[in-house]
């Protein structure tokens, strides 16, 4: 067997104010349908320097998806049918830190999920599995978001909790006084369940949270002006795409299997006997976890 992925591929879902992803050739927006339900947005296709990559805007095109109206499922089962090997998050999120300013890129790789209004699993009554979220983020992705950021000249802190909140609202003062004792570097609300259904779909996952703001903490937050914000968010939206572009070519280093076992993640996760496993649930996994039915 090969050491290298035969045909690796890098999916990108971009949060606010990434929308699309600059330097694709042979590009394509497709609609790819899902058993879940309906994804955020059309699929962008396209080849990166011999890369091929595929980019879902979290939000959908124009930002008319709210975090708690996504659809998650429908999201990371298009993903993993568009062949996908790997996926980097990239998110808008604010600081829990002075040190950790606007235009600061964070590695995660840690979460806290206070979400509450949102399907968090393939699995359920007729197909029950679990997987661990010990280590919510792959390792390898992490490296190489940290070094493409230092390339490009982004600042970035690596490692950190991403406390994700249900929304649309932002957090009170004493919600946000409560994060920073926990010990979260930031916050926001997209990237729950969005971990935990790319870990069951066996997609090794990473995200790179990009600070807009401090959260209302801060003592200086009711000066920032919607327009400093609006400036931060665009200055991020640019310099995640030089992100995904110095990211792209390591693609060609990307294990067959990875070492992490993200991409093996269901392999003794599956609890129901098959004699009970419901059928309608099974047709609806085919994407998620056809690599272990199909040998269970």
């Amino acid at each position: 067997m090969s050491e290298t992925h035969a045909a690796p591929v890098l999916g990108v879902i971009g949060g606010s104010g990434v929308y699309e992803i600059d330097g694709l050739s042979n590009t394509r927006w497709q609609a790819v349908e899902s058993p879940w339900g309906a994804p955020s947005d059309e699929l962008l296709f396209g080849n990166l320097d011999g890369v091929e990559m595929v980019f879902l805007p979290r939000h959908g095109r124009g930002h008319v998806q709210s975090p708690s109206s996504i659809n998650y499922r429908a999201n990371i089962d298009a993903m993993k049918r568009a062949g996908v090997t790997d996926i980097i998050s990239l998110s808008a999120c604010g600081s829990f830190e002075e040190e950790l300013a606007p235009g600061t890129f964070v590695i995660i790789d840690q979460f806290i999920d206070r979400t509450f209004a949102r399907e968090k699993s393939f699995f359920g009554p007729g197909m029950v599995a679990h997987v661990s979220m010990a280590h919510p983020v792959n390792a390898r992705l992490g490296n190489w978001c940290e070094q493409a950021a230092r390339d490009v000249g982004v600042p970035v802190h690596r490692g950190g909790t991403y406390l994700c909140m249900e929304g649309p609202q932002f957090s009170s003062l004493a919600e946000s006084n409560l994060y920073r004792q926990w010990g979260c570097q930031v916050i926001g609300m997209t990237n729950m369940p969005e971990a935990k259904l790319a870990r069951e779909a066996e997609i090794p996952y990473a995200t790179v949270a990009m600070v807009t703001d401090f959260d209302c903490w801060h003592p200086d937050h009711d000066a920032v002006e919607v327009d400093d914000v609006i400036r931060v968010l665009t200055g991020n939206a640019d310099h995640a795409r030089a992100l995904v572009k110095a990211v792209a070519p390591r693609m060609a280093e990307r294990p067959a299997i990875c070492p992490s076992g993200n991409d093996q993640a269901l392999q003794m996760a599956l609890m129901t006997h098959p004699d009970k496993r419901d059928p309608a649930i099974m047709a609806k996994l085919d994407a998620v976890a056809g690599r272990v039915l199909a040998a269970s």
